[in-house]
Formats: structure tokens, C-alpha cells, sequence
């Protein structure tokens, strides 16, 4: 499958095209600059997701994408994630690109209720207020795209290793953290499974 993925520079983003390729997938990546180094069979592409017609470019005969983007200060007011997401919507319709795989958070929408009392309480308000209006905002754009979307919302992002084991939480479960890695794994199942489209899920190693 000839996958795109959005947001390579980042560290959900790096361990996404190192799993894509490791599936035997072809990988492009948009960026605004290149990174220090991707794996072999990588096609990189310089350009920007705020910009169209970057975004239409990239698209041109890709089956899939993965979008991993994100702000570096989540507590400040910001339209980063939607204003891609705008462009990549568009891009993908007149590409006839139709898999959509997304990166958003858990407290975004009905998962506040997934979340532990502080992390709804204290981290949403504060700290993440600007990115979960973001990402909030980005997930309608998403769900109202018509495209075959799958919204994954990780909670707390941990760096090291797999562990291994991957949950899609239950409404009634709390979410706690989950490896990169892991989340990566779980990204890039969904390229060829149809379980979760057309749902926004909780993804966690506990």
C-alpha cells in the first residue's frame, strides 16, 4: 500500500514510517524540512501541511494516510492540526485517496469520561488546553469528511520500547498511557483493517 504519513519529523510520527516500512508498504512523507535520516525506501517530500497545494502534490497516488502532527505548546491557543487537516481532507477527495488514519488525544470529546480525574481535571483545562480545542476541531473536520477514517486517542505518550500489549478501551474503561511504539504498531494495522473506520477510539497499554 503506498501510505503517506504527515507529522514524520515527530515521535509518533518517526516510529509510524519505521513500521510502515517494516510492513512492506510504500512511504512518502511530507516535511517541511528533512529529518537526519529515514529508512531505506523512504520517498521524501519538501513542503508544508498548511499549504494546499504541498498537501494536494504529496497526495498523488496514495492509498493512505497517517497523520501524526502536532503543536510543541499544547497550553497555547493554535489551529495547527485542523488547518492541515482542512487541506488534507481536500487533497485526499480530489486524489481519490480514501484511508485516513489520525492521531488525536484521549479528553478530546466523549473520552474525557475515559480519562483519570486529573488528566480531565487538570491537565485538559491547563496545560492542554490549546491542543485539545485543536485536535477537537480537527476531529470534526475528520468525521465529517465522508473518507474511510480511523481517529485513534492515545493518552499519555510514553518513549522506550513496546510493550506489547495493545487495548482499544471500552466507554466504561480509563485510559492511563501507552508506548509510541505501540501506538505506531496499532497506526499502522489499521492501513489494512477495517474494524475501527469510521470510529474515534481510546488506544492504551493500561
Amino acid at each position: 500500500m503506498k501510505v503517506l504519513v504527515l507529522g514524520a519529523n515527530g515521535k509518533t510520527g518517526k516510529l509510524v514510517v519505521k513500521q510502515a516500512i517494516e510492513a512492506a508498504h510504500e512511504v512518502s512523507v511530507l516535511v517541511r524540512r528533512a529529518g537526519s535520516s529515514y529508512p531505506a525506501g523512504v520517498r521524501v517530500i519538501i513542503g508544508d501541511a498548511l499549504k494546499p497545494e504541498d498537501v494536494l502534490g504529496a497526495m498523488d497516488k496514495q492509498n493512505a494516510v497517517v497523520e501524526c502532527i502536532g503543536g510543541t505548546k499544547p497550553w497555547k491557543k493554535q489551529t495547527l492540526e485542523s488547518d492541515a487537516m482542512r487541506n488534507i481532507v481536500r487533497a485526499m477527495k480530489k486524489s481519490a485517496t480514501k484511508r485516513l488514519l489520525v492521531v488525536s488525544a484521549m479528553g478530546v470529546g466523549e473520552s474525557a469520561n475515559q480519562s483519570p480525574w486529573w488528566y480531565r481535571y487538570l491537565m485538559v483545562p491547563t496545560f492542554l488546553r490549546g491542543s485539545t480545542a485543536d485536535k477537537a476541531a480537527m476531529e470534526t473536520i475528520v468525521r465529517a469528511s465522508k473518507l474511510d477514517w480511523v481517529i485513534a486517542r492515545p493518552p499519555i505518550l510514553k518513549d522506550g520500547a513496546a510493550a506489547g500489549k495493545i487495548q482499544v478501551l471500552r466507554e466504561s474503561e480509563t485510559g492511563h498511557s501507552i508506548t509510541r511504539a505501540d501506538l505506531a504498531v496499532w497506526l499502522v494495522d489499521q492501513l489494512t483493517d477495517s474494524a475501527y473506520i469510521g470510529q474515534a477510539v481510546v488506544v492504551a497499554n493500561s
